[in-house]
């Protein structure tokens, strides 16, 4: 599934996605610098009806929000991802929450074999003068081909 969006439609996007999420639920966010995810995180939050201020755990490796209907567990793996095992991935993947891992491809093997991943590309449009986005939405594993069916 391929979107184009501007940052108010991803953030509504992401929220609109964030009420289907259930507990043990992986997302990984792939995409440049400035592309977007942690703005989609902030949308997927109030989803999952977290409204703490969401920042970036580039320095922190995980921000966790626990105020909503499920944790949400933030990791940034940027900085980690030759050495997955410098923070206990598993106790968050196989937690009560829902895991949103920021360049989790860079975990490689590392990954679960099931999880939604958003790959988000930002450009300007000719025709425009907001920044859009195209967000594709890859299912990896029968949860997510469902989940995308529901959307």
């Amino acid at each position: 599934m391929k979107l184009k969006v501007n940052e108010e439609e991803m953030l509504a996007f992401a929220e609109h996605l964030g009420s289907f999420f259930q507990a043990q639920d992986v997302l990984v966010l792939t995409g440049e610098l400035g592309a977007g995810k942690t703005t989609f995180v902030k949308g997927l939050a109030i989803g999952l009806g977290i409204h703490q201020m969401i920042k970036s755990p580039t320095y922190t490796i995980v921000r966790e929000y626990d105020e909503g209907k499920l944790p949400l567990y933030h990791m940034d793996v940027y900085r980690a991802g030759d050495d997955p095992d410098s923070f206990d991935l598993d106790d968050y993947l196989f937690g009560d929450g829902v895991s949103v891992i920021e360049w989790g491809e860079l975990l490689g093997s590392a990954l679960p074999d099931h999880y939604l991943e958003v790959r988000l590309d930002k450009y300007v449009d000719g025709f425009a003068t907001d920044a859009v986005r195209e967000l594709e939405l890859i299912p990896h594993g029968q949860r997510y081909e469902g989940l995308l069916r529901q959307l």
